[in-house]
């Protein structure tokens, strides 16, 4: 960021963006700039995907079956866990569009742009339910915590 003159990161802008802001953002970066968001970025944003996907997909099945919603495989509860899988992936080939345009600045194409920017915002998407969906479950656990306890109280 101290590169991009207060610009904001594509990897940080949930809304995507466009060919205008990349050029600008990628101009306003500087060659040194580039090359410390491919160099040092990127590589640290390669390994986040993965831990999200798997520790978000572990953490939902486990309150879930806290919850007696996985008794069987073919529980339709079993899709939720595709969410956190699904930004995961998203936020790979984020990364890996990001690459392409650093290394092809300063021919960007419009469709590398867009792309990219898909990418972004499913990302973002599938992030913001993903966490609805966990905030969600929490409640309903909670809530099924507290009868429970209420019911042993009562008996």
């Amino acid at each position: 960021m101290e590169f991009s003159n207060g610009m904001q990161l594509l990897d940080m802008m949930p809304t995507g963006y466009d060919w205008n802001y990349v050029s600008e953002l990628f101009s306003s970066l500087g060659e040194n700039g580039r090359m410390m968001y491919l160099t040092n970025q990127i590589p640290v944003d390669m390994i986040y995907p993965l831990l999200f996907g798997l520790s978000y997909c572990l953490l939902l099945g486990y309150f879930l079956k806290k919850l007696n919603k996985l008794n069987k495989l073919n529980s339709p509860y079993m899709y939720l866990f595709v969410i956190p899988i699904i930004v995961g992936i998203a936020d790979y080939l984020e990364n890996i569009g990001i690459i392409t345009m650093l290394k092809s600045y300063p021919n960007l194409t419009e469709i590398s742009v867009k792309t990219t920017s898909l990418f972004s915002l499913i990302k973002s998407m599938s992030t913001t339910a993903f966490f609805i969906i966990l905030i969600i479950v929490l409640i309903t656990l909670g809530l099924k915590t507290i009868n429970d306890k209420k019911q042993v109280l009562t008996r």
